[in-house]
């Protein structure tokens, strides 16, 4: 079917978008020899994972589900990081993984010669307390107080025996300037035992894809630590693989007024698109300019009995009317893995429109997808 025939709500994720971020993230393992990951937790679409395996060097998953879905539907390298892994999942997460990493040393005491003797890589993370972010603390694994890594003051480097990689992930949404303060600060902080790795990850937050992202100095970054210390080196992101790659399609129910032009749409913000309200994040609109900037300005808001359930105030140069199809962009990445269906709310079709322009609905969802998550 047509872009304009897909049902609504329903997430659209475009073939050929998401080729040309790949190819632009291969294109920087081919220069470096870098490996890059897909980061499972914002983008687990498992159906463009034939598609994603063609360019990048395999998974990284948050625990025993991601895990499992890597090996079973990339099936390349698959890593594994937790704050902390329960005893009844290690040694399935084991089976699954090449690489294991540690949150602390007290988690590379209790699992670590579990990993070793079945011959997997033992990673542990670090926490270089470098805060190249502002005004996302609940994004930054390096402010006060982070439950991520292990600081230099609690660092025990008797323990690192047997460990043949250190992983650290302190960026969102940022250009290789944060990425180079941070290859600082992990260099003054942890330098002297970089030589004894075999590898190390530099976790996700690149914005590689985004436009006018510096490449070049991205680059210069993994020659850097490659050169200097004979490492390997792993990045994993999430956002820079399927960034602006997805679309959210929804229909306008009603408009009412009160002080303000309201549309109230089929698509909610807190079960659809929680980064509008967790962020806070503006999606982009389709043809709409921002509030006032245009003829004619709504705040739009989801069905949902959250007061809260607002996406924005976006202005057009028509009227709004009922039925009115309206299409978000940048919606593939922490949507669909962050959904729910909060007051009933039905998920949205998920959909794949291919290199000719046709879409295929990959999967409709229906009333027991709600109820069975209940009991």
């Amino acid at each position: 079917m047509r872009f304009e025939e897909l049902p609504t709500p329903c997430y659209v994720v475009d073939e050929s978008l998401l080729e040309k971020n790949l190819k632009i993230l291969s294109g920087v393992m081919e220069r470096t020899g870098c490996r890059i990951l897909l980061a499972q937790k914002a983008f687990s679409m498992y159906k463009m994972y034939p598609l994603i395996g063609k360019y990048l060097s395999g998974t990284a998953s948050s625990g025993l589900y991601e895990a499992k879905l890597g090996y079973e539907e990339m099936g390349k390298e698959n890593h594994c990081f937790s704050p902390a892994y329960r005893e009844d999942e290690i040694d399935e997460i084991i089976s699954l993984s090449d690489h294991i990493i540690f949150n602390s040393f007290s988690q590379l005491e209790m699992f670590g010669e579990r990993v070793r003797a079945a011959g997997k890589s033992v990673g542990l993370r670090i926490n270089p307390e470098c805060s190249t972010q502002e005004g996302h603390e609940i994004y930054d694994p390096c402010a006060r107080g982070s439950r991520f890594g292990v600081t230099i003051e609690q660092f025990r480097p008797e323990l690192l025996e047997g460990v043949s990689g250190i992983h650290f992930h302190t960026l969102c949404e940022q250009d290789s300037d944060a990425l180079a303060r941070t290859l600082d600060a992990v260099e003054e902080k942890f330098g002297k035992w970089l030589s004894q790795m075999e590898w190390i990850n530099f976790g996700g937050g690149h914005h590689i894809t985004r436009e006018g992202y510096n490449i070049e100095l991205l680059e210069d970054c993994i020659r850097r630590f490659q050169e200097k210390y004979d490492l390997q080196v792993y990045l994993e992101p999430g956002e820079a693989i399927a960034l602006n790659a997805g679309f959210l399609i929804t229909t306008v129910l009603d408009k009412l007024e009160n002080d303000i032009e309201i549309a109230i749409l089929d698509t909610s913000a807190s079960c659809h698109m929680p980064d509008v309200l967790e962020m806070p994040y503006r999606p982009p609109l389709i043809g709409s300019g921002e509030a006032g900037e245009k003829a004619y300005t709504y705040r739009l808001g989801g069905p949902t009995c959250l007061t809260g359930d607002v996406i924005g105030e976006y202005s057009f140069d028509k009227p709004l009317e009922n039925g009115d199809r309206i299409v978000f962009g940048d919606m593939a990445i922490y949507s669909m893995v962050k959904n729910n269906t909060f007051n009933g709310m039905a998920l949205p079709t998920i959909a794949v429109r291919d290199k000719s322009g046709d879409c295929h609905i990959v999967h409709k969802f229906n009333y027991l997808d709600f109820k069975e998550r209940l009991s």
